[in-house]
C-alpha cells in the first residue's frame, strides 16, 4: 500500500529531524510522536499537565490537516518521561479523548528531558474524518 504524507509543509508543527507530521496508507493516518515543541520544533518545558496540553494540541493540528480530529483516533502510544506523572496523565487524558477510548499503550522513560510525548493511529477516509 502506497504511503503519502498526510499534510502539507507550513500546516503542523515542524521539526529538523527526518520524518513526516504525518503519514496516510489507505484509510489510516498515523501521526509522530509529537512532544511540547513550538511550530519550528523548539521543545517548549512546561510542568507535565503542560506539556502534555502542548503535545495534544499538536496532535489536533495535524489531524484536521489531515482532515480529521480526535474523534477519529482509534489507537493511542503515550509515553511518560516519570512514572510519577501516571495519575495526572490518567486525570487529564479524558479531556482529549471521549468513550469508547482509543487503544491505548502506556510506557515510561526513554524520551530524554521531555516530560510526555504521544503518537496516534486514526482512521480517516478520504471523504472526512469521524467515521465511527
Amino acid at each position: 500500500m502506497p504511503r503519502t504524507a498526510a499534510t502539507a509543509p507550513g500546516e503542523t508543527p515542524r521539526s529538523h529531524l527526518p520524518f513526516s507530521p504525518a503519514v496516510r496508507a489507505g484509510e489510516l493516518v498515523f501521526v509522530s510522536g509529537q512532544a511540547s515543541v513550538d511550530d519550528t520544533g523548539r521543545i517548549v518545558e512546561d510542568s507535565f499537565a503542560g506539556e502534555m496540553a502542548r503535545s495534544m494540541a499538536n496532535v489536533e493540528r495535524i489531524l484536521a490537516a489531515a482532515g480529521g480530529s480526535m474523534d477519529d483516533v482509534v489507537a493511542v502510544r503515550c509515553y511518560l518521561g516519570r512514572w510519577e506523572d501516571r495519575d495526572e496523565f490518567n486525570r487529564l487524558y479524558p479531556q482529549h479523548f471521549s468513550e469508547p477510548y482509543p487503544a491505548r499503550t502506556t510506557t515510561c522513560g526513554g524520551i530524554g528531558d521531555l516530560k510526555f510525548e504521544i503518537d496516534v493511529v486514526a482512521h480517516i477516509p478520504a471523504t472526512g474524518g469521524a467515521d465511527r
